[in-house]
């Protein structure tokens, strides 16, 4: 039986211990958080995804958690309105079959899901790897060393264990142009199920309300032509760089930008991908976003997660050695990746445009879609195909 480390115990963790247990594995999740996260906003299950989920016999309880946008609102800067659409004629879903997701609710499914069945470390984390051809001695932060036949790093954009392996972040981070902050706030407009849209060129706004409830989602997002790296470790400079961006804007903004001063759950990031040229190297490998994320411009983070572990997971199942299964699953599943990474295409948002000429040409597609069927799938969603 081989022992496996996985890093993270987010979304691409847990599923990839689920299959890898299924298969036999004796599996260890590392997790530096004290338990699981909840919270956090909503996020997509998409094409081959909803099948991965099916697999693992969680698609009636998501489905319970389904959240079931029914409008997204447009507005002009002044606050008048633009067009109210279905969410599905935006991120080209399939109404009644795709998922929408509160993250905390996912994440507490899939932990439900494998609790019982793989070793969970919380509070702590990798420090040091030495990855040897027969094993990977493992020392973590609490100062506990270990060793395993594989490690897999499954902790988000800004991997750690990647960092370890592959070197600094910079040389694989692929910055799209845009910054933002995310944040919970009342729910003074009395939104429910739906979302609330605000533009001006290079910056935008949003409230979404996820249910019935007295708090929503606040979201106010930026172009910056250089990502603020020197704002990354610190919140002070965060909140003082969003609020200068947002100084002088209408709607609901301002309000926004001073509960954003005081929010205990500001979540601040850059619009970005990851681009490797290799997903492994000796007995660590890497899955999600960790090793591919695709940006929030394309909805997709989640669902290539949860696809990708299963690949992994099948290709360490079938194949007789791990550089084997390592390069199988590079093999089989880069080109999905890469699909729907390519549908940020230069990093222009549509949703947030950054020029006048471009929010004009936006709110003339978004009064067309009004009358748009929701069936309009995109192929890139669900190009890959599951082994059995």
């Amino acid at each position: 039986m081989h022992r496996v480390l996985v890093s993270g115990a987010s979304i691409a963790g847990p599923a990839l211990a689920y299959w890898l247990h299924r298969h036999g594995f004796e599996v260890t999740v590392v997790e530096k958080a004290a338990g699981v996260r909840g919270g956090g906003y909503p996020i997509d299950i998409r094409g081959t995804a909803i099948e991965v989920v099916r697999r693992m016999g969680l698609l009636p309880r998501l489905r319970e958690a389904h959240i079931s946008t029914e409008r997204l609102t447009f507005l002009n800067p002044d606050g008048s309105l633009i067009a109210t659409i279905k969410p599905d004629a935006v991120v080209r879903g399939v109404e009644g079959h795709d998922l929408e997701i509160p993250r905390g609710d996912l994440t507490g499914i899939l932990y439900g899901t494998v609790r019982d069945d793989v070793e969970f470390l919380f509070g702590d984390s990798i420090d040091t790897l030495d990855d040897r051809p027969d094993g990977v001695d493992v020392t973590f932060r609490s100062g506990a060393q270990r060793t395993f036949d594989l490690v897999v790093g499954a902790d988000g954009l800004h991997s750690y264990t990647r960092g370890l392996v592959l070197g600094p972040e910079e040389q694989y981070h692929r910055y799209l142009g845009h910054c933002f902050a995310g944040f919970t706030m009342p729910n003074d407009l009395g939104l429910s199920h739906e979302g609330v849209t605000w533009c001006e060129p290079g910056r935008g706004a949003a409230l979404y309300a996820v249910r019935d409830g007295d708090r929503v989602h606040g979201f106010l997002t930026f172009d910056r032509e250089q990502a603020p790296y020197d704002a990354f470790r610190d919140p002070a400079a965060q909140r003082d760089l969003v609020a200068s961006v947002f100084e002088g804007a209408g709607w609901e903004v301002p309000r926004m930008v001073a509960v954003m001063r005081a929010a205990d759950d500001l979540f601040f990031d850059v619009v970005s991908q990851i681009r490797l040229p290799r997903w492994s190297t000796g007995r660590v490998a890497l899955v999600g976003d960790a090793a591919y994320a695709p940006s929030f411009l394309t909805g997709q983070g989640t669902s290539l997660g949860l696809a990708g572990a299963y690949m992994l997971a099948d290709a360490l199942a079938s194949a007789p050695d791990h550089a084997t299964a390592f390069a199988a699953y590079e093999r089989s599943t880069r080109p999905f990746v890469e699909l729907n990474q390519n549908l940020a295409g230069d990093g222009g948002s549509i949703l947030f445009p950054a020029t006048a000429e471009a929010l004009a040409a936006r709110n003339v597609m978004l009064r067309g879609l009004t009358a748009m069927p929701a069936e309009m799938a995109r192929p890139e969603h669900s190009a890959l195909v599951l082994p059995a």
